[in-house]
């Protein structure tokens, strides 16, 4: 080009393009897939190019074909449904299900090949109209030509049920082929699983366990029912695990527990010789624990269980606590206490699982039953003294620890702990003044345990009887020291001092001591109050004992182990052939219940019978005449008489404990009362005989009564008044 010549620049703003696709283009198109598709439904897909049919899907779909497209696949694949569901109508008996999942497996396959095909329809046309994707629309079509068929639909659910049934009457099914149909359903929705199988499955499971169970329970004790029962809840949940949905295990299995459990709860706890009280008698874990499983799963099932044990323990734990020949014994009613215990403690771990509810319901029950005798709180003292001074030689400390922990259960259910308190101190009181408590830590424990479980309060005079033993033995080393050399070989006084108010209070009992051990107590009296000022001194030779150094008419040389009593007794026979009854009192002074215990063991017990008795017999007569047994002998040089145990008390001891007690209780109510109206100010009288008995209830289980009573007397001591517009409404004043 010459210079002359003018640039010309050519730019292109804008292009418009209009492509006008012949209808003749689209319906020669649709055939191609058309033919496809029948092709896949054929089995002849391996010719197929998947890509030029993608293409021409796409090209259909883009040239605004995508309805034909979509309503030619719908009018195609229903055919071909319908062609399928022919051929599963006519198959016969097992093959019917075999064929259908034949026939559901080619439908997934083709449908999965017509999804790729149609891929560019599936992501732009079908949202764009709102229509149902390929794949949804595959399964829609399936489930209203095929499982909805009039002919397939009731045929379908009749032989599942029919299968389940026959596997639940021992036969071996086809669970591979049972689960792929089961999957089938689930695929189509879970409306079709719902309505179409689950819902007539669980009326007919019903049914069938409505009359199992009504014909197992007719010809089985409980325990085997039980095991049917289980075994059949297991075998459900195997079956949901193998071939149903997942979400069916809850369903079937409220259907198998309404009828074979929760209908029959009540007559199977209370099944004569089989039921839950037989199996508690007998101890029947394994059957407990599967009653207890099987219960669990229902509603009110473990308050049945709970209930019908709270009966039967209250039953026979107030039989026990009201036998006399059990009460005759405290050391065997506390025994049968605790195995008792043991026994519901073992099967609740074991069997219930460790049940909270039914612990508590254990407690309860025992609260209830051990305070119906009044004579518990007693019993136990005595059953912990027993241990201390014998029951526990040669036990393991933790073994020791283990049984304060029982006695310790047992204390907690008592609701009058006071009385207990007062037994306690008393038989502490004998075991620490005779030597004979087999353990100090162990006694020390015991009180420890009581004071955290009670308080200071509780425990203070008790540790205070320790303390009096030790400050006792330093006096005697004082005593001995200033008057050893002037006692020389006579005979020797150990003394304890015992603080008044830390020791039971004992009534003071005469008994006139020999001379020479009288002008030994006078000494010890001088050196004490000498050494103390301010206090007095009172004898208690009724808890005391004795050392005697004893020769017989053969020669035979003892030592006897004797009590303070029974020491009085004895000497007077060294100026003495024989005495009659009355002429022992009268030189002894001792009182004649004590008298007569004292001779008893000193003439009628076999091997301890120092004393000869006119006439033989076991009680002691105020016409009996004693005299020396010069013709005892014992294998023992040391000869233990008469050692002073614990024995349940007669019943004017046990009202004068009871009485002692009664007083105990009035300053403590009213200690209650003045904290309770300090704090509130006015308080009515219903609310102040609630607030005290809670306050009270850990030491004991105040009386209403006595409350009232206490009340009334603070009001005469200006503690209290009455309101003037309401009598009873109570202020405070101090």
């Amino acid at each position: 080009m010459n210079s002359g010549q003018k640039k010309r620049n050519f730019q292109i703003e804008a292009f418009k393009h209009k492509v006008v696709v012949d209808p003749k283009y689209a319906d020669k198109t649709w055939k191609i897939l058309e033919h496809a598709i029948h092709e896949i439904y054929s089995h002849n897909a391996s010719g197929l190019s998947f890509e030029e049919l993608y293409r021409n899907a796409y090209n259909m779909v883009l040239h605004k074909y995508g309805e034909k497209l979509y309503s030619g696949l719908v009018s195609t694949m229903t055919y071909h449904l319908q062609e399928m569901s022919k051929y599963i109508e006519a198959a016969h008996g097992g093959s019917f299900l075999e064929e259908l999942n034949v026939k559901w497996s080619d439908h997934n396959k083709a449908l999965q090949m017509i999804r790729d095909i149609l891929m560019y329809m599936d992501r732009t046309f079908i949202p764009n109209t709102r229509r149902t994707p390929v794949h949804e629309l595959g399964l829609n079509l399936w489930r209203d030509n095929v499982i909805h068929s009039p002919k397939i639909r009731t045929r379908l659910l009749n032989t599942l049920l029919e299968l389940i049934l026959r596997e639940r009457t021992g036969e071996v099914i086809n669970r591979g082929l049972m689960r792929n149909i089961i999957k089938m359903l689930m695929d189509l929705g879970p409306s079709v699983y719902h309505d179409d199988f689950e819902k007539p499955f669980l009326e007919v499971s019903a049914d069938f366990y409505r009359a199992e169970s009504q014909e197992f329970i007719e010809c089985s004790d409980c325990g085997d029912y039980l095991k049917k029962a289980e075994r059949r809840l297991n075998e459900e949940i195997e079956r949901v695990s193998h071939y149903l949905d997942a979400k069916s295990e809850a369903e079937i299995t409220n259907v198998v527990e309404k009828e074979m459990i929760a209908n029959h709860m009540l007559r199977l706890v209370h099944m004569e010789n089989s039921g839950l009280v037989k199996m508690l008698l007998e101890d029947k874990f394994e059957d407990l624990g599967r009653m207890y499983n099987l219960f669990h799963r229902v509603s009110n099932g473990l308050s049945t269980i709970r209930d019908v044990m709270t009966s039967h323990i209250r039953d026979t734990g107030k039989q026990l606590v009201t036998d006399t020949e059990k009460s005759k014994n405290p050391v065997e009613f506390v025994d049968c206490l605790l195995a008792k215990r043991d026994k519901y403690d073992k099967i609740i771990v074991s069997a219930f699982n460790n049940d909270k509810t039914f612990q508590n319901a254990l407690s309860s029950s025992f609260e209830y039953f051990i305070n119906l005798n009044p004579r518990s709180p007693e019993y136990i003292s005595l059953f912990v003294d027993d241990k201390l001074r014998k029951g526990l030689k040669g036990v393991k400390e933790e073994d020791i620890e283990m049984i304060l922990d029982k006695v310790m259960m047992l204390f907690r259910y008592l609701q009058e702990k006071d009385v207990f308190e007062k037994y306690y101190k008393q038989h502490l009181a004998k075991r620490l003044l005779s030597g004979k408590t087999v353990s100090d830590d162990a006694e020390r424990s015991l009180i420890v345990k009581l004071k955290t479980e009670c308080g200071y309060q509780f425990t203070s005079k008790l540790e205070g009887m320790f303390t009096d033993m030790k400050t006792s033995q330093d006096t005697m080393q004082g005593f001995n020291a200033a008057y050893g050399p002037e006692l020389g070989n006579g005979p020797t006084l150990v003394v304890q001092v015992l603080t008044t108010g830390s020791w039971p209070t004992q009534p003071s009992v005469t008994c006139n001591l020999p001379a020479e051990m009288s002008a030994l107590c006078e000494k010890f009296r001088s050196y004490y109050l000498g050494t103390h000022t301010g206090r007095r001194l009172s004898w208690q030779t009724n808890m005391g004992t004795a050392d005697l150094r004893a020769t017989f008419g053969n020669g035979q040389k003892y030592e006897l182990n004797v009590s303070t009593h029974q020491m009085c007794v004895l000497m007077l026979f060294n100026n003495a052939d024989s005495l009659s009854y009355k002429e022992i009192e009268l030189a002894t002074e001792i009182p004649s219940s004590d008298l007569k215990r004292c001779l008893q063991s000193l003439a009628c017990v076999k091997g301890k019978n120092v004393l000869r008795k006119e006439p033989m017999s076991k009680d002691i007569g105020e016409d009996d005449v004693f005299s020396v047994n010069d013709k005892f002998t014992s294998k023992l040089r040391k000869v233990k008489i008469g050692t002073v145990v614990a024995q349940k008390e007669s019943e004017p001891e046990k009202q004068e404990t009871r009485q002692r007690v009664e007083e105990d209780r009035k300053p403590q109510i009213e200690a209650a009362i003045v904290r309770i109206m300090k704090s509130r100010r006015v308080l009515d009288h219903n609310n102040i005989i609630a607030e005290v008995t809670k306050q009270l209830q850990s030491r004991f289980l105040a009386n209403p009564g006595e409350i009232k009573k206490r009340i009334e007397s603070l009001i005469e001591r200006d503690f209290l008044e009455r309101d003037n517009a309401d009598r009873r409404l109570y202020r405070y004043l101090a």
